[in-house]
């Protein structure tokens, strides 16, 4: 690193890969130098270095944080050489990855997943398990940037050595999640955490991407947030293998239990999620504890119901015939709008369309017949 960029108000992060472009827009903010400045400016110097695919590969099997992280920015790179390390990487851990049982949460903003994983994760961590929590932020669809300020959030489970916390951007994605979180749980796995927990940006009754990359999904909510038998209509909740009413505390106790019932009732009319598994409404306080390691044994009687039946693998093989296909849109989605000559088309469409000289179906069936004739 230049030491002009060292002392300048802003510079890039020493994990950032090397040669990496534009992509990479994180940046950080210079703070107080202490006495021990020296000794840490070495250490993170040693950091700095460009990492072989052994390197990464041996760093996330001993579980070395940094390197972990590190691998999971290097994931997220929208570089094609970035990209092509990372898929070699991850081909090398694939054998060490699979042991976990991976959770979604998910609910609408202000539910307090947030307040509900670090709880869990708590006790987990007591119960001798390591913890991985996957948070995923909203992308600005205007600066196309995040806080990424979920960790601040888990302040007590942030600190714990077994435990590893990755906030990453939504990037737009439908479904709440990262592009790349399904990479990233099996980083998680290979690096020995055995409770993989998934919180996704809050969702609404289309955005339920997140079922297809967990095992168990939890869907929490609130009472008195309106009419509790909107459950009954069709969406994120039919996917749910549970729903999870949580602030049952201070004085909420009683509201809480009737929409406890109130989603029981509407669960009547809906097919369960999963095969051989009945959905039910539960309720919890995250401020408490309490109900926390009754959701535990819940999600454990979970896996050993749809391991014992098979529903369990039957289930990862699914998700990964859609993982496929899902990136094979993703590359096609990629390929037509980079297209230079399609590039061009789009700027004389939006022209046309703006001045009402042709419809919106016309624009797209012409752009759609412009890039057969390219492929061609």
């Amino acid at each position: 690193m230049k030491s002009e960029e060292k002392n300048s108000k802003n510079y890039d992060p020493d994990w950032k890969p090397k040669n990496a472009g534009s992509e990479f827009a994180v940046k950080v903010v210079k703070g107080i130098e202490n006495s021990g400045s020296k000794k840490n400016t070495n250490k993170m110097n040693t950091r700095t270095a460009d990492l072989s695919t052994s390197d990464f590969v041996e760093g996330v099997l001993r579980n070395d944080r940094t390197i972990l992280a590190r691998t999971i920015t290097l994931i997220e790179s929208n570089s094609q050489k970035h990209n092509e390390k990372a898929q070699a990487v991850l081909q090398k851990l694939l054998p060490k990855t699979g042991n976990s049982i991976r959770v979604g949460v998910t609910g609408i903003p202000g539910a307090g997943k947030s307040s509900i994983i670090e709880t869990l994760g708590l006790y987990l961590l007591k119960q001798g398990h390591k913890v991985a929590v996957l948070t995923i932020d909203p992308s600005s669809t205007v600066t196309r940037g995040s806080i990424l300020g979920d960790k601040t959030r888990m302040e007590q489970l942030s600190r714990e050595e077994n435990c590893f916390i990755r906030p990453s951007p939504s990037g737009g994605t439908l479904g709440g999640v990262a592009r790349k979180s399904r990479e990233t749980m099996l980083l998680c796995e290979a690096a020995g955490y055995d409770v993989i927990l998934i919180e996704t940006v809050g969702v609404g009754q289309s955005e339920v991407t997140v079922r297809s990359m967990v095992d168990f999904f939890l869907l929490v909510m609130i009472a008195g947030a309106g009419d509790e038998l909107q459950g009954i209509k069709k969406g994120v909740i039919e996917l749910a293998d549970a729903l999870l009413i949580n602030k049952a505390d201070s004085g909420n106790e009683a509201r809480a239990n009737i929409a406890k019932s109130d989603y029981s009732n509407a669960l009547h009319y809906l097919k369960p999620s999963t095969e051989g598994w009945i959905t039910k409404a539960h309720t919890c306080s995250a401020l408490t504890g309490n109900g926390i390691p009754e959701i535990w044994t819940m999600i454990k009687k979970f896996s050993e119901i749809t391991k014992n039946s098979g529903v369990f693998e039957k289930r990862r093989k699914e998700q990964s015939l859609q993982w496929v296909f899902g990136m094979v849109e993703e590359a096609l989605l990629q390929n037509f709008y980079n297209n230079d000559d399609i590039k061009k088309s789009i700027s004389e469409i939006k022209s046309k369309i703006i001045n009402a000289e042709i419809l919106p179906t016309s624009a797209a069936s012409m752009l759609l017949d412009s890039y057969n004739k390219i492929k061609s």
